[in-house]
């Protein structure tokens, strides 16, 4: 696969994670986040994850990783707050940690 195709499927795949995410939102967050804020928060999240060693971490025996989705709503907050982008919620931004994770579930549905 070259890099243009790379990039087109790294798109298509945020793309989707986007619309599933919108979908999990309570009414008034779907209406106050544009889809550059959904972007800009799928971001962030996975610098959360690289950073916190979520990505490193051994599953357990079910095959799942702990994440502390409490910590990485504050990481969400805090990181918006210094980038200019806003004030935002920890409990807002708890149900879009709470929304990825569904997604990433979903894939392996």
């Amino acid at each position: 696969m070259s890099i243009d195709d790379e990039l087109l499927q790294d798109a298509a795949d945020d793309a989707r994670a986007v619309a599933y995410i919108r979908t999990r939102l309570p009414q008034e967050l779907q209406e106050a986040w544009d889809d550059d804020m959904l972007y800009y928060l799928l971001d962030v999240i996975v610098d959360y994850y690289a950073e916190s060693g979520v990505l490193d971490a051994a599953p357990d025996a079910d095959g799942y990783v702990e994440i502390d989705q409490e910590a990485a709503a504050a990481y969400l907050a805090d990181k918006a707050r210094k980038e200019g982008i806003g004030k935002l919620s920890a409990d807002d931004l708890l149900l879009f940690v709470e929304a990825h994770l569904d997604y990433e579930e979903s894939l392996n549905d």
